[in-house]
């Protein structure tokens, strides 16, 4: 999903806990179980790993955000309609408020949390969305969307992109989960399907094939156009299945959708 490149919102001047939120809005849930349900995005800045393809380049790449009390964030939430909460990043789980934050909302909301698989949480979750990152995900010097040297990324991606313990953990702990791969093409599902069978290996709990998704690569409507029918077939396929990305069918690249 793209995100907003600047924050209007000012940092807060309240005590408490804060995170850093990049965007906070109302929309339909663009992917995965829930594609289609009405939603509040709760956006965190900040991530631990570099996809090169990142769909939101303002959270890790480039962090934009306001630090926000977490009173603020749960009164804002309030004023909006859905009784979903989508709690996304970047990496939310990085920061240890994530984890009262979703305890403050929980028991008034469907919580969603987005994650990379790559850190455990005991906070309240109702759906786990789960998306480990695939090698062909890591940035080199000729992908990364940044001029910066990106050498170090590209070590520290790929050395961190999978923790099975983590992965694990995520799927035993949550009401429901979901493993949702961004793929790129079939030279990925190799890797799909060993680490599905490596993650069944250590969860305590059954992983079907239909907890396993795979979504296009594509942050607009022309990428997608590129990936997704190949993508859909590659589903049918293996046995997995289909996500959609509706927001940017919907919307293209526009932020807070």
């Amino acid at each position: 999903m793209p995100v907003s490149d600047s924050v209007s919102r000012p940092d807060t001047d309240a005590d408490g806990q804060r995170l850093p939120i990049n965007e906070l809005f109302a929309s339909l849930q663009g992917e995965g179980k829930l594609a289609g349900v009405p939603s509040t995005f709760v956006r965190t800045s900040g991530c631990n790993l570099r996809c090169w393809f990142c769909d939101s380049y303002h959270t890790s790449w480039d962090p934009t955000h306001a630090w926000m009390a977490l009173d603020e964030i749960v009164a804002e939430v309030e004023t909006l309609a859905p009784t979903h909460v989508v709690v996304t990043g970047g990496e939310p789980l990085i920061h240890g408020e994530t984890a009262t934050l979703l305890s403050e909302l929980a028991d008034d909301y469907h919580l969603t949390v987005e994650t990379n698989g790559t850190l455990e949480t005991d906070a309240p979750v109702d759906l786990a969305s789960i998306s480990p990152k695939l090698a062909s995900s890591t940035p080199t010097a000729e992908n990364a969307p940044t001029d910066t040297d990106t050498s170090v990324w590209t070590e520290r991606h790929e050395s961190a992109r999978i923790d099975l313990d983590s992965l694990a953990s995520l799927v035993e702990h949550a009401e429901d989960f979901q493993l949702k791969f961004v793929v790129t093409g079939r030279d990925d599902m190799a890797e799909i399907e060993s680490l599905v069978e490596d993650v069944r290996g250590v969860a305590k709990r059954e992983i079907r094939d239909s907890d396993v998704l795979l979504m296009p690569e594509g942050q607009t409507q022309a990428a997608l156009a590129h990936t997704r029918t190949a993508v859909a077939e590659l589903a049918a396929e293996f046995g997995y299945r289909y996500t959609p990305r509706l927001h940017v069918d919907l919307w293209n690249d526009a932020p807070e959708t």
